[in-house]
């Protein structure tokens, strides 16, 4: 053999012996970018089908949950799934389901009161909330993206992660390394103004955007060799966008977010790799349409597809990564052996304990406890409310984390409402609620209700549960109110009387949680009427006493209040008139009600009965006759036409949605067939008999209340046309 074949098998067997050259590390570098961060998900897809292997992965805002849901083992067919089952009514709409509300909190609904509560301090302060949601809702949709539960060392991730997120106070960037791995991907995207502050440790956590929206530093720490970044870019609002105080702070926040990404980008290496999404035209809050970025990231990434093929691996060692770094934990269902909650000033630990389903020592189930963390938010006294799962000292806690509102326990919350009948009758009412909450630890409430407008009520309530579960309560309240009750012959009003009362009472009730409640109580007071238009002959008796016992009773399981699309309500109230208590007349009063509600597709049927009258032999005083008529209560007759002793009436409705809006139920558009009985009515010649009418209408969810434009026909040729702002009967 040559000299030059010894030598030249010499060198074969020495590359054979050396061992192999260990692959650059490779960081994915995530950016943040609100819904137009679905198209992360595209370029990881790229990613895999080029064979190119994922070592670390950081990530800020929309960036962090994507790359968190990736590194937990999360696929993209899976992530495109729940992306594309996204939209920003779900995110925005924090409550839980209303059939699960508490009773107490669904009466609101039949108000006329509007949007959230406001905080009012002891200086008289109004304090608005820090942001429009709290991330409740957004919570859920992160554990279902993240493969893990519960506290971990995000190093110990199928692949290894880091989040960015801002501290509120300092101003830097906290990178995490460690936590709950849905609480810091909510903390890394808390958009300011628009999500409340997340707060871990101790630490207001805001959206990490606004110190590093691509953390390639980040990366360079975790050991990256070769950085591939995705920017999603930030675009400024032009000059014509900044017309209001949301647009204004979106620009600041932007502008901030452009010149930290600057400086990540004057970091990149040769070696490294930047993909560059086109996403002109999409906004970074069209959480509706998520998925429709997926393939532009793909594409983006395509434009990439020579320098990311330097990196690819072969197809068995490729399989081999993946199986390593794919793996997903099963979930945990394991039972808890404790709850435990946060430290509260105000709220007693045991009353939510008490509305919570999930219980320690029972298999634990993900869904069952996010719609806990819902309940929990949906009482009203909390800003914020995530949980974690702990091992310690041989236990396994649930640890719930309910941050008490900062600006409770003092509530304001106003409302608004409108009619007419386009004829020139028109009224309004403006309306304010105060609620102060936790007076003791029992969960008592004060609550004082004001009107301002075609009627005037105050009405001042203290309820005082006698547990923590409020299963029995106290309720003294005192009510005044200024009300203006219209007389009618023929459609045509004849008299207006304003009606001035007083009263006083005492409940004693039983709220069934979730269901309803039931009340028996003692009333005293009086009514005085005053005949403001119309003959002299019609002037209403002097001052009347009143003394009572009551008994109310209600149920409501409706999904909706304002377009229920399925469950029921029923309300029963009776008014029984003593003279032992100081009233001025003997008599007995009932009054029922029945509502249900049945939907398939965009269609809803509902079905409402209605039944009033004297109960016994005692006639009804003329002061507290049946008053009935107005759109869906006999619609051919104007609003309060129908005036006597007994009433009895039911009514079939059709609604379809016409169309669908983001944040609200959309417009509808339906028809009423209507029939009833008012019998021994007030004004000689007004209606008998069987009344029929039908009604067509056509309504629109608005920030402001549900919007009604209808136009209703008798039977016997009354019409009346109706426009309604707010809350409908």
């Amino acid at each position: 053999m040559s000299r030059a074949l010894r030598l030249a098998a010499l060198l074969l067997a020495c590359a054979l012996a050396a061992p192999a050259l260990a692959r650059p590390k490779i960081c994915l570098v995530l950016s943040g970018g609100g819904a137009r961060g679905a198209a992360h998900v595209g370029v990881i897809k790229v990613l895999q089908e080029l064979r190119v292997p994922i070592d670390c992965i950081t990530g800020t805002s929309m960036g962090s949950i994507v790359g968190a849901a990736y590194a937990s083992g999360t696929s993209t067919e899976e992530m495109e799934k729940i992306i594309s089952e996204m939209s920003l009514a779900g995110i925005v709409r924090e409550k839980p389901p209303r059939q699960d509300l508490a009773f107490r909190i669904k009466e609101d609904d039949r108000t006329i009161l509007l949007g959230p509560e406001l905080g009012l301090t002891d200086k008289l302060e109004v304090v608005p909330p820090k942001g429009i949601v709290s991330g409740v809702a957004l919570e859920t949709v992160l554990r279902r993206l993240s493969k893990v539960q519960g506290y971990r060392k995000f190093d110990e991730l199928a692949i290894p992660f880091r989040a960015v997120a801002t501290d509120l106070v300092t101003g830097k960037a906290v990178i995490f390394s460690d936590g709950d791995l849905a609480n810091v991907m909510r903390a890394s995207m808390s958009v300011p103004g628009v999500i409340a502050p997340a707060e871990i440790e101790g630490r207001l956590l805001i959206d990490g955007g606004l110190t590093d929206n691509l953390p390639v530093d980040v990366a360079r720490a975790m050991g990256a060799d070769i950085v591939i970044a995705v920017n999603l870019g930030t675009p400024l609002l032009k000059r014509e966008e900044l017309t209001s105080l949301i647009g204004v702070t979106a620009q600041m926040v932007n502008i901030l977010t452009e010149q930290n990404v600057q400086a990540s980008l004057a970091s990149l290496r040769p070696t490294d790799i930047l993909i560059l999404p086109d996403l002109t035209g999409f906004s970074a809050s069209d959480f509706d349409h998520m998925t429709t970025t997926v393939p532009i990231g793909e594409a983006a990434a395509r434009k990439a597809a020579g320098r990311l093929a330097a990196l690819a691996e072969p197809p068995a060692a490729y399989a081999e990564w993946q199986r390593e770094h794919s793996h997903s934990a099963p979930l945990d269902t394991r039972p808890v052996d404790e709850i435990r909650f946060t430290p509260t000033q105000r709220v007693n630990a045991e009353a939510v304990l008490n509305i919570m389903e999930t219980r320690p020592h029972e298999p634990l189930e993900q869904a069952k406890v996010d719609l806990d963390m819902r309940r929990i938010y949906g009482m009203g006294d909390f800003e914020h409310v995530n949980y974690r799962i702990m091992e310690e000292a041989g236990k396994r806690v649930l640890y719930v984390d309910a941050i008490e509102k900062s600006l409770g326990p003092n509530y304001l919350r106003f409302g608004l409402g409108l009619a007419s009948d386009l004829q020139g009758d028109a009224y309004f009412n403006l309306a304010a609620s105060y609620r102060r909450t936790w007076v003791n630890a029992l969960g008592a409430e004060w609550r004082t209700d004001f009107q301002m407008g075609r009627d005037s009520p105050v009405i001042s309530e203290f309820y005082q549960p006698l547990r923590t579960s409020r299963y029995l309560f106290v309720a003294p309240r005192i009510e005044v109110n200024r009300d203006t009750f219209d007389l009618y012959q023929d459609n045509e009003r004849v008299a207006r009387y304003n009606i001035r009362t007083s009263r006083a009472a005492l409940d004693f009730g039983t709220e069934f949680t979730k269901y309803g409640e039931m009340r028996l109580g003692v009333l005293g007071g009086h009514l005085n009427a005053t005949l403001e238009t119309g003959p002299q002959d019609l002037q209403p008796p002097d001052r009347v006493k009143q003394g009572a016992i009551t008994f109310k009773a209600a149920l409501d399981q409706l999904d909706n209040a304002r377009y229920p699309r399925f469950g029921t309500s029923a309300n029963l109230n009776v008014f029984a008139s003593e003279k032992g208590l100081g009233a001025t007349d003997a008599y007995k009063k009932w009054d029922a009600s029945f509502l249900g509600a049945y939907s398939f597709g965009p269609h809803t049927i509902q079905l409402g009965l209605k039944g009033s009258g004297e109960a016994g032999n005692d006639p009804l005083p003329r002061y507290d006759l049946v008053q009935w008529g107005g759109l869906f209560q006999q619609s051919g007759y104007r609003t309060g036409a129908l005036v006597g002793e007994r009433l009895r009436f039911a009514r079939l409705v059709y609604m379809g949605r016409v169309a669908q809006q983001p944040l609200f139920d959309g417009l509808y558009a339906g028809a009423s067939l209507e029939a009833g009985r008012m019998d021994k009515p007030l004004v000689p010649g007004s209606p008998t008999g069987t009344l029929k009418s039908v009604a067509a209408f056509f309504s629109l969810d608005t920030l402001l209340g549900p919007l009604y434009l209808g136009y209703g026909w008798a039977a016997d040729g009354s019409r009346s046309a109706y426009l309604y702002l707010g809350q409908m009967p």
